[in-house]
């Protein structure tokens, strides 16, 4: 057991009643959670208020509770602590109940609309190849080390950053690479945490479901590089319009990487093929098995952040010639009839152009683009048309499919992704609900050479309706589709 007292270290608290000299058991911020000695944090979230479930939390045995606004009827025996930010304290106190792990080794957040995956997955296996005990805090997966464990979050919640940041101590990992979504750090998950450094790589359209507007979308990801130390490094792309914003208030020593401007690290592409790219950095030629511009981006924000952090560049630019694409992204075969399937996480507009921006450079112009593409239900609607304006105009054929609809119906997605297609591009487009039968439609549609992309689920190994996950893996169905049309 831990003292109240010592957790609630470095809180802002605006009122007190009861003693904050008791031990509590855990944390918790879910009341179907909370056992015998627990303090509660009572936060406002999304769909539900957790100040309405402060008696319930009391009844299953919290001995504290954290809350914004004292209840009516106060306890006796429970402690009660004011604080003007539920969330901030959380992550605060999750953070003084591990011990402050983040303080042990040096963690690196990356955020931007795209490219936090593989750069943060790229970094974690760079420093596992020169030889250090490395962590991931990632869409894909969560890493202690060697040892891997399942995730559901971008961010994860403050108590299980820290449990897991804590777990990395006990394994003695020098490294940490985390993915700092918007979301999370607007809702103060990252709060508490000391971050040797950030790396932004591009904000585009995504989120206004959730950020009423792209300002705020900005600015959530700015406050991670606001509330750095003086001792971190931020670390910015200079081509994005919004990477000197993210730079204009942090204490942190500031640093650039751009393609087409001049900045601290710089790169050129040199040759651009399925097979990879030759890349210039640093007067130093570079093959990486990563294709196209948007990875250049990301290869050069790796190399970049491996120097300040004091590896030897030499070593960085041999150690980036043998790094494995990440799952789900531009990950690709080419099946026995010469028919390329590529599968990506292209979710957004932008992520989407700069996709098929790669596949376009690379074709010799006598191979059709087929494009299998939806957008997921109950987020920013506002991007859906845009999404079947880039796919149709930049496709020889597209089939608008399920994404994730979650609650929404699929037929509604689609025909908001359909208001963006231009009249002249109607007779390239099909509609087919089910993404396995997209999918399927796609491979027969195809010719030896021509190029299928698979776009917005990439690594997801499920798809989400009404609550449900069922099984689904586009890598898997497109792979096994195009070995049965083969026999």
């Amino acid at each position: 057991m831990t003292s109240l007292k010592d957790i609630l270290y470095g809180v802002g608290l605006t009122a007190v009643s009861g003693t904050t000299a008791k031990l509590v058991n855990h944390i918790c911020f879910d009341s179907r959670s909370v056992a015998l000695d627990d303090v509660f944090v009572a936060i406002k979230g999304t769909q539900s208020d957790g100040h309405t479930y402060i008696k319930k939390a009391i009844d299953l045995g919290a001995n504290s509770i954290v809350c914004e606004t004292m209840p009516e009827e106060l306890i006796n025996e429970i402690s009660y602590i004011e604080v003007e930010d539920s969330k901030k304290a959380l992550a605060i106190m999750a953070s003084n109940f591990y011990g402050n792990p983040s303080k042990n080794l040096k963690l690196v957040g990356i955020t931007g609309t795209n490219g936090k995956t593989t750069v943060s997955s790229l970094l974690y296996q760079l420093f596992k190849k020169a030889g250090y005990k490395v962590g991931l805090l990632s869409t894909i997966k969560i890493m202690v080390d060697e040892k891997e464990y399942t995730t559901t979050h971008t961010t994860p919640d403050a108590l299980t950053i820290n449990k897991y940041l804590s777990l990395m101590n006990e394994e003695g990992v020098e490294f940490c690479f985390m993915e700092a979504s918007s979301h999370g750090i607007d809702q103060r998950r990252t709060n508490g945490l000391l971050f040797a450094g950030a790396i932004f790589t591009n904000l585009t359209h995504d989120h206004l479901d959730y950020h009423s507007t792209f300002a705020e979308y900005r600015d959530a990801k700015k406050s991670l590089f606001d509330g750095l130390p003086k001792t971190a490094f931020a670390l910015s792309n200079l081509d994005d319009k919004n990477g000197l914003v993210m730079l204009q208030n942090t204490k942190a020593k500031k640093y650039t990487y751009a393609l087409k401007t001049y900045a601290d690290y710089r790169a050129q592409i040199l040759e651009n093929q399925f097979s990879g790219q030759l890349l210039k950095i640093d007067n130093n030629e570079l093959w990486t098995k990563l294709i196209g511009q948007f990875n250049a981006y990301n290869i050069l924000a790796i190399y970049a952040t491996g120097d300040l952090l004091g590896l030897e560049k030499i070593e960085i630019l041999r150690l980036l010639s043998e790094l494995e694409n990440v799952d789900g992204r531009f990950q690709y075969f080419i099946s026995k009839q010469r028919i390329t399937a590529i599968v990506d996480y292209a979710h957004t507009p932008d992520a989407l152009k700069n996709v098929l921006d790669t596949i376009s450079a690379l074709r010799t112009g006598n191979e059709n683009i087929i494009t299998v593409v939806g957008c997921g239900g109950d987020r920013d609607k506002s991007k859906r048309p845009v999404m079947g304006h880039i796919a149709s105009s930049m496709s020889n054929k597209v089939i608008f499919t399920s994404d994730n609809p979650r609650t929404e119906p699929p037929n509604t997605i689609i025909s908001e992704m359909e208001a963006g297609v231009e009249p002249q591009n109607v007779k390239k487009i099909l509609a087919i609900e089910n993404r396995e039968q997209a999918i399927k439609t796609a491979c027969q549609l195809a010719d030896a050479q021509d190029i299928i992309l698979l776009a917005g689920k990439g690594h997801e190994t499920y798809q989400e309706t009404n609550g449900n996950r069922i099984e689904f893996d586009d890598f898997k169905i497109v792979r096994k589709v195009l070995e049965d049309l083969n026999k």
